[in-house]
């Protein structure tokens, strides 16, 4: 359901609400080994996620990247748009571009449903509930 980039974004985001702010700035350098995402790789989709305002980041000799209480409050379905585009959690899991519910492909029932509740819940859930639950002890983040 999602692509790797969008994996590799969601664990880039979650790893900087737990621990950065606006005083508090990592570089992608200080990232990447601690969510296993390659180092160059993880630099294109910080700026990306930066560019459309999903995290926050300064340059400078104090600069780095960071979630401000404004990033937090995001949904995470915005990660996913600005990674992945809107259409990828929507579209067919065969790729058919004809498939919809009036002419589904074999595998549209087992997933539709279970693919509506993703999204919705991709939409309802904020980076900040996640981080929560993580601090709660609720979830964990092998970070």
């Amino acid at each position: 359901m999602l692509s790797n980039s969008a994996k590799y974004a969601l664990k880039a985001v979650l790893y900087l609400a737990l621990h950065t702010n606006e005083d508090n700035k990592l570089m992608v350098k200080d990232i990447y080994s601690r969510i296993n995402v390659p180092q160059s790789y993880l630099a294109k989709l910080m700026q990306k996620l930066s560019k459309n305002g999903i995290i926050s980041s300064s340059r400078g000799p104090k600069g780095g990247f960071y979630a401000s209480n404004q990033n937090i409050d995001l949904p995470l379905i915005r990660v996913v748009e600005v990674i992945d585009g809107e259409q990828r959690l929507r579209s067919c899991m065969l790729s058919i571009h004809e498939c919809d519910s009036e002419n589904p492909c074999a595998l549209h029932d087992l997933v539709g449903n279970a693919n509506s509740f993703f999204i919705k819940n991709l939409e309802e859930t904020t980076i900040k509930q996640l981080i929560g639950d993580v601090k709660s002890g609720k979830s964990v983040l092998p970070l």
